[in-house]
């Protein structure tokens, strides 16, 4: 009784999940056709030539960095990242970043922010300095000692683990980085207003 079996437990609510998905999939696309472009001609390029939207993230950051640092270097890092943080001394528990051995943790915090926040001033990019801000205002405020049981927001954003920082880091960058090259680039990638017709 104490055990969960992957099978038949989680297999078929994952199947039950996964077929509600590609039914709604299959509506969706029955009901409203692929905002496609018109068929590609050689002689007439867009522009801006965009990525598909899954890789704006990325033209946005060559646009702001040498080559060589959006296109090798930071991605590199990404998949090293990830080849490497799961050796890492996991955080069963999920305690918050900074309920154990606080002040080393705020230094190594304080350093790393400050290094992120001057790189990505020294390149100008303040499409990714902005979210970064955030990210490091909201730890910010779960590095103060423990809160009161009545501030319940303070209470939460302290009991967060550094997965969740990171992951939020992660996504709110991506996010903003594919809004903007969807929306705010228009020709000769220059900054645009949305709302604004040519």
């Amino acid at each position: 009784d104490e055990y969960v079996f992957t099978y038949p437990v989680a297999f078929f609510t994952v199947a039950v999940v996964v077929e509600m998905m590609v039914l709604a999939l299959v509506w969706i696309a029955l009901l409203w056709d692929a905002p496609l472009e018109g068929i590609a001609d050689p002689a007439h390029t867009p522009n801006p030539a965009k990525a598909p939207w899954y890789f704006l993230g990325l033209q946005e950051l060559l646009h702001y960095f040498p080559p060589f640092v959006a296109g090798v270097l930071i991605p590199t890092l990404v998949i090293f990242a990830l080849v490497i943080i799961p050796y890492f001394n996991i955080n069963i528990e999920a305690d918050g970043m900074f309920t154990k051995d606080r002040r080393r943790r705020i230094r190594i915090f304080s350093i790393i922010a400050i290094v992120l926040s001057l790189f990505l001033l020294w390149f100008e990019v303040y499409v990714s300095l902005i979210p970064t801000l955030v990210i490091i205002f909201f730890m910010g405020l779960a590095a103060k000692p423990s809160p009161a049981p009545s501030q319940r927001f303070l209470t939460w954003v302290h009991l967060r683990p550094l997965s969740f920082w990171m992951m939020t880091w992660f996504m709110l960058q991506f996010v903003i980085l594919t809004v903007v090259g969807t929306f705010f680039r228009g020709a000769g990638w220059s900054w645009v207003l949305p709302w604004r017709t040519p």
